[in-house]
């Protein structure tokens, strides 16, 4: 006879369960060690009756010798659970006859499903620990920033096993942010970059035809425009944070008043004495196509490199 262990999400509303794992509930006998299973009130509602039992390996493993037994598996504790399965393995091959043992998944993660466990954690945070319950968007400006350094840092430094954990670190910047904010939530936020992607990339959700990456930024850029009309913003430069590092925003405004057709002339000259030469270098960095704020950067950490290996002697 078999044991059939058949396993949910916590990440997937209790109820929706696959037909297969239906049908495998119906079968005998439903065990679970979770007394608090999400699971449990939908399975009583539909005339499935579950038995809450402590944990036995060898006991379950010799049940199931004699008649079809199903384990509902926890959907929280899954280190816990993947323990206890294999205790139910280990003593499953001491026996005589050993049960086949089976998993039905009920419900799986969908892409994306755990930045789910994120909102919830934040949302504990947020109630629960009194630094967190403090901060607001202001407050957490310098850790955005910091974050969002450390993403680069690791980026230019080519450590993408390092890049995982620097991305989470940004992401949960934006999960606070969302979960600080008064009006919307995170579902908010991802529903309007959501939005704003299928909008602005009718090559791929609508009918418009684009071969190349050019023609694609083309399209990006006259669909911006027309919401910037929209929105009663003329303005080729509106949307570009002044905040930003002044190499990039130079570049970055150049970049915009090229494409908004703005004459070269109005580049020139620009600033008095070093901030007219760096803006000069910044203008003639972005005709060659070079980013002068990596360059920079790059000549920068050569620099550092040496003076570290000048301290050592």
């Amino acid at each position: 006879m078999p044991l059939i262990v058949v396993t949910t999400s916590p990440r997937i509303a209790p109820g929706l369960l696959s037909h297969q794992a239906w049908q495998v509930l119906r079968t005998g006998p439903v065990l679970t060690a979770a007394a608090d299973h999400p699971q449990l009130p939908y399975l009583a509602e539909a005339g499935v009756e579950v038995e809450v039992v402590e944990p036995d390996p060898h006991g379950l493993a010799r049940r199931a010798v004699g008649e079809t037994v199903v384990w509902l598996a926890s959907s929280t504790s899954e280190g816990a659970d993947e323990e206890f399965m294999r205790a139910v393995g280990h003593a499953a091959v001491t026996l005589d006859e050993p049960p086949l043992i089976e998993v039905v998944p009920g419900s799986y993660d969908l892409p994306g499903a755990r930045v789910l466990d994120l909102v919830a954690v934040m949302d504990r945070l947020r109630t629960e620990c009194p630094w967190d319950r403090k901060q607001t968007h202001e407050s957490l400006v310098p850790y955005l920033l910091e974050e969002a350094y450390e993403v680069l840092e690791t980026i230019e430094q080519g450590d993408y096993p390092a890049l995982r954990e620097e991305l989470g670190d940004l992401l949960l910047q934006v999960v606070f942010h969302a979960r600080v904010a008064d009006g919307f939530d995170m579902d908010d936020v991802a529903a309007g970059i959501v939005e704003k992607l299928v909008r602005r990339h009718p090559h791929v959700f609508g009918s418009v035809r684009a071969e190349s990456a050019d023609e694609v930024n083309d399209n990006w850029e006259a669909i911006k425009a027309a919401e910037r009309a929209s929105k009663g913003r003329e303005s080729a430069l509106e949307g570009v944070p002044m905040g930003q590092p002044a190499l990039s925003l130079a570049a970055q405004l150049l970049r915009r008043a090229e494409r908004a057709g703005a004459p070269e002339a109005l580049s020139a000259g620009v600033g008095q004495g070093v901030a007219r030469e760096l803006f000069d270098l910044v203008r003639r960095a972005v005709d060659a196509g070079i980013d002068a704020e990596a360059e920079l950067r790059a000549a920068a950490r050569a620099y550092s490199a040496r003076v570290r290996a000048w301290e050592k002697h």
